[in-house]
């Protein structure tokens, strides 16, 4: 039986590929990892999250990015998209890279079957490694619910979950609370 052979990529090959590439593909230590194709309750849901904290954040020292900007995680050598980030102040960013950012202080990704378990427990292992990230938000593309991770101390996070429809998500940064209500508007369960 024949061993299968792995190709390692340096990072250098990665950034190029994705510059180049019709679809997007994270980076974890040297493999590149196509990304599953999203659907209409993912999207819609984003685009909610994304309208509700950019309007919230309108007027104050913030930022929101939504999938498009990747997200560099140093310490695990891995390249991601995030569904949704938000920076406090201005970006940093990967080698003067406009499409690469290292300091998120929230992120929210929205659950779908075949990468749940990634979300809750390789991700976000991941990005406990960034210094400033502080609150991680899960929300289910399938049904009505979210969890909340917020750190309270050095390896330390508090969770938390909602499940009923007219619950809402208060999160750390500045006491913006998002329904869910607001969350699934438009959004076939």
């Amino acid at each position: 039986m024949e061993a299968t052979v792995i190709k390692i990529h340096s990072i250098e090959e990665y950034l190029q590929q994705e510059e180049q590439a019709e679809f997007k593909s994270e980076y974890i230590d040297g493999q590149i990892v196509s990304m599953t194709g999203g659907t209409t309750n993912h999207n819609q849901i984003v685009g909610n999250i994304y309208a509700e904290l950019n309007f919230a954040f309108n007027k104050l020292d913030y930022r929101v990015y939504m999938g498009d900007v990747r997200l560099w995680i140093p310490e695990k050598r891995i390249f991601t998209y995030p569904d949704i980030m938000v920076i406090q102040a201005n970006p940093i960013y990967y080698e003067n890279r406009k499409d690469t950012i290292i300091n998120p202080s929230l992120i929210i990704e929205v659950l779908s079957p075949s990468t749940q378990n990634y979300d809750k427990e390789g991700k976000f292992a991941a990005y406990r490694t960034i210094k400033t990230f502080q609150e991680y938000i899960l929300i289910s593309q399938t049904q009505i619910y979210g969890a909340k991770f917020v750190k309270t101390g050095e390896k330390k996070w508090l969770f938390q979950e909602y499940y009923q429809e007219d619950q809402q998500i208060d999160l750390e940064i500045n006491n913006i609370s998002l329904s869910f209500a607001d969350i699934y508007h438009k959004v076939a369960l």
